[in-house]
């Protein structure tokens, strides 16, 4: 039996939240939180009690132990972080909006101890965890976070395990539209599970209706494709032809959108591990993005597992 259900990887930085709304310039006061979308991911699936591996680089300095800290507390194995005392942790200051928008966030990573990820990382046991989750995050990092990239795809392809896939696509960190493109799709031409959003999906295929850009990832090998529609749910589509539309599940009032993609790739990415069909992983992916946006922070809305059972207990599904 695999050490580990799922292997994460990623940079996670600290986030200083706004304390109020307005002008970041004239913000006075700030929390101290954590950010990454790639660990956004392996802390839900730990909350939801798979065994997750995270493999990263920090600074050796207090943010580095700050996030350090923060990830074991959630239960994930960061034996396999790396501690840099040459090169800082990134961070990021995050602008706080009340009305529902998107905040505005600016990031401070350029140079950091997580930009140089590397294949020098990858030891064999790493590549016996069950499933890998990937996004295109890493790759924008630096040419050596790339490469890295596609060590670990093909490491867990050979040794047929599973592969998720969120693009989740940061065009700053690119030198142009056309390498980002060219370099995502080379990533998740070697995933099982891709799950873009609509925007995404249409800027990375051409595409624009959600049918044509899940067909686009099946022809490069993809068994299951997910796309999110934002409020309106989400798109499915399997290799076998199978395909509908999951609504977006009721939300009185959304609070932070940053993360609920994260969410649903947690959502999805648990389901699917436990065996279940893609429409039933779709739908418990749309409840974790639900429970995201309503909450305050990148991966506070997160769900615990008792909470995601009380949701999906037979009593519940009945009514």
């Amino acid at each position: 039996m695999a050490e580990h259900d799922v292997l994460c990887f990623g940079e996670t930085m600290a986030m200083f939240v706004a304390a109020q709304p307005g002008d970041l310039a004239q913000v006075e006061g700030f929390g101290k939180r954590i950010a990454g979308a790639d660990s956004n991911v392996a802390i839900g699936l730990s909350r939801l009690g798979l065994r997750v591996q995270w493999l990263s680089r920090v600074g050796d300095d207090s943010l580095g132990a700050f996030v350090l800290d923060s990830l074991r507390r959630e239960g994930l194995d960061c034996s396999s972080v790396e501690v840099d005392a040459g090169h800082p942790t990134g961070f990021q200051l995050k602008e706080r909006c009340d009305d529902g928008s998107d905040p505005k966030v600016e990031y401070f990573r350029r140079g950091s101890a997580a930009s140089r990820l590397s294949p020098a990382l990858v030891r064999p046991a790493l590549l016996q965890a069950r499933h890998l989750h990937a996004t295109g995050i890493p790759a924008a990092l630096s040419g050596s976070c790339r490469e890295l990239c596609h060590q670990l795809l093909d490491g867990m392809r050979a040794n047929g395990r599973s592969i998720s896939f969120d693009p989740n696509l940061r065009p700053s960190l690119w030198p142009d539209r056309q390498t980002m493109v060219r370099e995502v799709n080379a990533l998740a031409a070697k995933a099982d599970w891709v799950l873009p959003g609509l925007e995404e999906g249409r800027l990375l295929t051409g595409r624009q209706a959600p049918q044509a850009i899940a067909e686009f990832y099946l022809e490069q090998g993809a068994q299951y494709v997910a796309i999110k529609l934002g409020a309106e749910g989400a798109y499915w589509r399997d290799a076998q032809g199978a395909h509908g539309v999951v609504p977006g599940q009721p939300v009185a009032r959304v609070v932070d959108t940053v993360g609920a993609g994260d969410a649903f790739a947690v959502g999805v990415i648990s389901a699917l591990l436990e065996g279940l069909p893609l429409r039933r992983a779709v739908a418990r992916g749309n409840w974790c993005g639900s429970r995201a946006v309503q909450s305050r922070g990148d991966m506070e809305g997160l769900p615990q597992r008792h909470e995601l059972d009380h949701h999906e207990s037979p009593e519940r599904e009945a009514r």
